[in-house]
């Protein structure tokens, strides 16, 4: 029999992170049902290294995974076919990266987003209505692929100080979310962010530099960096150089 998952009034806190179910349990990572989606308790949450995660019809479910899937900024991979797709976005002046302009279209979208072996989205519409309150408190933040005034990829992710949680992705025109994704780690670097939270182990997420390590590293990691200074969650043209050559000629 596997352990009683524990069931959370609106007011409780969470188990600890470890006492989510183990590997040999049904559901490895899952930590508790219930509870409320409020600002307070989603950054109680995520300050503990939990996140919510569920479906249509389902109660909320928090997970802790054990280990955690992180994407150090430093380790960021950039491919050959990716650095052509920065360089040529970065000089076309119809192009731009934007921060938290467009919040509520992003989630929207990524809720929308077809996704290969997923049926269905887990941003049900309570998750939108908590993320953008998250966002209209300053905890949660868009970053935005732009391309003659139009939205067409972009991210959404969580930031507790220095701690920074990727949420989700979309894409509505080839590479769209990559650039976005890149943009972030450029960002992050230029903020002294190390690490971007991915939750789970993707190939995807892989072939970028995504990594797992234990969940006691990563929440002595998240300890650490929601203390420090948040970073300003603007982005600047010459942040591209945190990843690319710069095209000003030496002094």
């Amino acid at each position: 029999m596997p352990p009683q998952l524990p069931w959370l009034e609106p007011e409780d806190p969470l188990p600890h992170p470890t006492a989510a179910w183990g590997l040999n349990d049904p559901a490895p990572g899952l930590l508790a049902a219930g509870g409320a989606l409020g600002v307070p308790n989603l950054c109680a949450a995520y300050g503990q290294g939990s996140f919510p995660w569920y479906g249509p019809g389902q109660p909320i479910l928090w997970w802790a995974p054990d280990p955690r899937m992180v994407l150090p900024v430093s380790e960021f991979r950039l491919h050959r076919s990716l650095r052509k797709t920065l360089q040529a976005f970065r000089s076309n002046p119809r192009c731009e990266i934007r921060v938290d302009s467009a919040f509520h279209a992003v989630i929207t979208a990524c809720a929308t987003q077809e996704r290969d072996g997923q049926a269905g989205t887990w941003i049900v519409p309570e998750m939108i209505a908590a993320y953008t309150a998250l966002h209209t408190a300053g905890y949660a933040h868009s970053i935005e692929t732009w391309v003659n005034g139009e939205l067409i990829g972009g991210l959404y992710c969580v930031a507790l100080g220095r701690a920074v949680f990727g949420e989700s992705m979309f894409a509505h025109a080839t590479d769209a979310s990559k650039i976005a994704l890149s943009a972030l780690v450029c960002l992050c670097r230029h903020n002294g962010v190390e690490l971007i939270d991915c939750q789970q182990n993707t190939q995807h997420l892989a072939s970028l530099g995504g990594r797992e390590i234990s969940r006691a590293q990563f929440l002595i990691d998240t300890e650490r960096a929601r203390q420090e200074p948040a970073p300003r969650w603007t982005f600047d043209p010459v942040y591209w150089s945190e990843l690319l050559p710069s095209t000003l000629p030496k002094a």
